[in-house]
């Protein structure tokens, strides 16, 4: 009997099958990687799949509409699996054609009739022969940059607006290359020098972050099964993502609130800087508090924490005259930063999308910072790259509140030294982390 789970092929047509129905990417490979019984090796072959052709869809959707008679009419798994396929054969050098048609065949008998499995092979042995067909359009268009980096046209357009063509290029030049895996070391359980150690022995290649602190990035995406995650030596956080809660500069007795909080990787940093303070973790969603917790729990940091569900934008029934030192509001937004990470978004977002999210960003903003002590900091924070959910958020918001200023955001590493922005705005290309926003406001002592 065939043992599919440990097939990263199979496992890459299913697990994008679940991304077209609108799962998460990220979560989905999270969960294959855990309940496999995938190696080592497969592992990255399989996350190098799933991601891959996300990144890419645009570019193997054009190829596969040249080379199928009616793609229309093609099942959703057999579609994916042609674009894994041609994925692998365009994209990957070291994989042999060898092994990448006998497995799409395979997959094509086992789960399709005949006509499937001569299709699969027709498309595979003309690409083989003649190559993928070319792209006809203008090399400096926006239609071919949106082809060849796999980028919808409206993004283009807009990059292209707020940082200009050469900018937008370089990032187009590596959101589609594998995302980087960085984890945070929990100091209250841990160090640097000893993870990195352990992590070696268990044949891992390790390097301290030049983006964050308490930051190592390593060599593959199995960080998440080993005994030293489960302990909760150290979680998995993308270096950008790690900046708002370094720059919120929390101290030992602070009362933090963490207005958008789920999964929890900010509140448990925030929780990590606290002996006898606490931080207050609020989600729209009852059920996302649970992920909070368990991560919370996992890394010893339970007791520094409190929950509660609450829509971030009316929080006077629940907070009354309470208020906090420090509040983080790390804020819903596009998620257009996350191209490496969770490429599926591009494709999902739209203008209107980016609008709707400003408006409750401004609302986000404006009703947490009336629970901010004077003198307090509020760290302002996204996970996109345009001004409208980033910049025009801020100066919307201090044109608004007279009583709150904008400070420079200070960085372990001096990132991005001569910015002219107190803000700081980390593309893809810079560091090759997340693209992120990191503004840091304080309320005045004397109102």
């Amino acid at each position: 009997m065939i043992n599919n789970q440990k097939n990263p092929r199979f496992l890459a047509v299913t697990t994008l099958e679940r991304v077209v129905q609108g799962a998460y990417s990220n979560v989905q490979v999270d969960h294959v990687i855990k309940e496999s019984e995938l190696s080592d090796k497969d592992v990255r072959l399989y996350t190098r799949i799933v991601y891959g052709v996300l990144q890419h869809q645009l570019t193997l959707d054009y190829y596969i509409n040249q080379l199928v008679a009616r793609p229309s009419e093609l099942p959703t798994w057999v579609r994916e699996l042609l674009a894994t396929a041609l994925y692998q054969m365009t994209y990957l050098d070291k994989v042999p054609n060898r092994a990448i048609f006998d497995e799409s065949i395979k997959i094509a008998k086992q789960r399709g009739h005949d006509g499937i499995r001569r299709l699969v092979t027709g498309v595979l042995h003309h690409v083989q022969r003649t190559g993928v067909p070319p792209i006809k359009a203008t090399q400096d268009s926006v239609t071919y940059l949106s082809i060849t980096a796999s980028v919808p046209e409206w993004i283009i357009k807009r990059l292209v607006a707020e940082v200009g063509i050469t900018k937008t290029k370089r990032i187009l030049a590596v959101i589609n290359q594998p995302a980087r895996q960085s984890i945070r070391v929990n100091s209250k359980v841990s160090s640097m020098e000893q993870v990195t150690t352990e992590l070696e022995k268990r044949g891992f290649q390790v390097a301290p972050s030049r983006v964050a602190d308490h930051a190592l990035v390593v060599s593959n995406q199995a960080a998440v099964k080993t005994d030293l995650f489960s302990s909760g030596a150290y979680t998995i956080q993308d270096e950008s993502a790690m900046l708002p809660v370094q720059a919120l500069a929390v101290r030992t007795d602070d009362n933090v609130l963490d207005t958008c909080a789920a999964p929890g990787g900010k509140t448990t940093q925030i929780a990590e800087s606290l002996t006898t303070g606490r931080v207050l973790a609020l989600d729209l969603h009852a059920k996302k508090l649970q992920k909070i917790k368990q991560n919370a729990n996992r890394l010893g940091v339970d007791n520094q924490i409190e929950v509660a569900t609450a829509d971030a934008r009316q929080l006077s029934s629940l907070l009354g005259d309470k208020t906090f030192q420090r509040i983080l509001v790390d804020a819903p937004c596009s998620g257009l930063g996350l191209l490496r990470r969770k490429p599926e978004i591009r494709y999902a977002k739209h203008p209107a999308d980016v609008t709707k999210l400003a408006q409750v960003q401004q609302q986000i903003l404006a009703n947490a910072s009336q629970f901010l002590q004077p003198g307090g900091i509020l760290i302002y924070s996204t996970c996109t790259i345009f001004k409208q959910e980033n910049q025009e958020i801020i100066a919307q918001f201090l044109e608004q509140h007279p009583n709150f200023y904008e400070e420079r955001v200070p960085t372990t590493f001096n990132l991005l030294p001569d910015r002219d922005q107190a803000a700081l705005s980390i593309y893809p290309d810079d560091f090759g982390s997340d693209g992120f926003f990191v503004a840091r406001l304080r309320r005045k002592t004397h109102e």
